[in-house]
Formats: structure tokens, C-alpha cells, sequence
């Protein structure tokens, strides 16, 4: 985490300084300055629309009952495009412009989303299940079934952490 932390407020603002630099010492200072702000409010522009875009789509995903992940990461990835368009340098510009492109962040979402499996799955294959041998049977104690050996215990974890459990209800007024 620090390297990282070390990259972002160090290593980039002094690459984006050098090729300020570099650029306004070949096209000038006033077109340099005005390229900067034009990227910015280009970058801007596009991140609105496809913000808007990738919007209407979590409606449409929730409206039909499913999970929108896809669209919470590429929403996630707009947002950073548009916090680097903003950000003066053209270090910062290309990579936020690059976030616009689809195919970039299909390919980024696709890691970012293997990554998020590949954890929860490491983190779910480490789950205990008691069993009580009671009259000769094996016995699964889930949490709904278990009753405290005191009044004064609780059991405080949660029901099968990480599970859905889906169900009706049905009110009745």
C-alpha cells in the first residue's frame, strides 16, 4: 500500500511536471496551458455521457432483478477517469482518456472481478461446520437450531456468513 501511495503522490506528479515541461518547451506555454484545459473538458464531457450510460444501465440490471456488478466496476472506473482527466498533465489525461475507452475497461473489470472471486474464494474455503454426535446420529447444529447453553449467551456471528438465503414473505395488514 505505501508503494503504491509513494507512486501517486511522489513518482506521477513528477513525471506529470517533466513532460509539462517538455511539452511547453517545444509548443509554448499558452497552447500547453490551453491543451491541458482542453483534455480536461473534453475528458469531462465523455465521462458525463458514459456515466449517464453505464447509469440507466444499473436501472435496467436492478428493474430485472440482477445484480449489476459489472456496471458498479466500470461506474467505479469512470469515476477515477474523470479525478485524472481533471488532474493537470497529460500523463494523467492519457490514462483517464484510456479508462474511457470500453475495451480498456472491459479488460480491467475482467481482472478486477477475477481478483474479487479469487479472494472471496480464498477467504470462503476456510469456514468450520460443528457436528454433534447425539444417539448414535451425526447432527448439523446450524445457527437457527442452536440453543444457548446459558440465558445469558448469544451467539453473536451471523447465520451463514457469506450465503443468501432467498425467500417470500407475504404482508399481511
Amino acid at each position: 500500500m505505501f508503494r503504491l501511495l509513494f507512486v501517486l503522490f511522489i513518482i506521477i506528479p513528477i513525471i506529470e511536471i517533466f513532460v509539462l515541461i517538455q511539452v511547453g518547451a517545444v509548443l509554448g506555454v499558452w497552447p500547453t496551458i490551453g491543451m491541458v484545459i482542453f483534455t480536461a473538458w473534453l475528458g469531462a464531457k465523455y465521462v458525463r455521457q458514459q456515466g449517464i450510460s453505464t447509469l440507466n444501465s444499473v436501472q435496467t440490471k436492478m428493474a430485472q432483478g440482477q445484480m449489476p456488478s459489472d456496471e458498479i466496476v466500470t461506474a467505479l472506473m469512470l469515476l477515477v477517469a474523470g479525478v485524472l482527466l481533471v488532474t493537470p498533465g497529460f500523463v494523467t489525461d492519457f490514462l483517464g482518456l484510456s479508462l474511457l475507452i470500453p475495451a480498456v475497461r472491459h479488460t480491467i473489470a475482467g481482472s478486477v472481478m477475477s481478483h474479487i472471486s479469487s479472494n472471496n474464494a480464498n477467504q470462503q474455503g476456510f469456514q468450520f461446520h460443528s457436528h454433534s454426535h447425539s444417539h448414535g446420529q451425526s447432527q448439523n447444529q446450524d445457527d437457527f437450531s442452536k440453543q444457548p447453553e446459558s440465558p445469558f449467551q448469544e451467539n453473536l456471528q451471523p447465520p451463514h456468513e457469506g450465503q443468501t438465503l432467498d425467500g417470500e414473505f407475504e404482508r399481511k395488514d
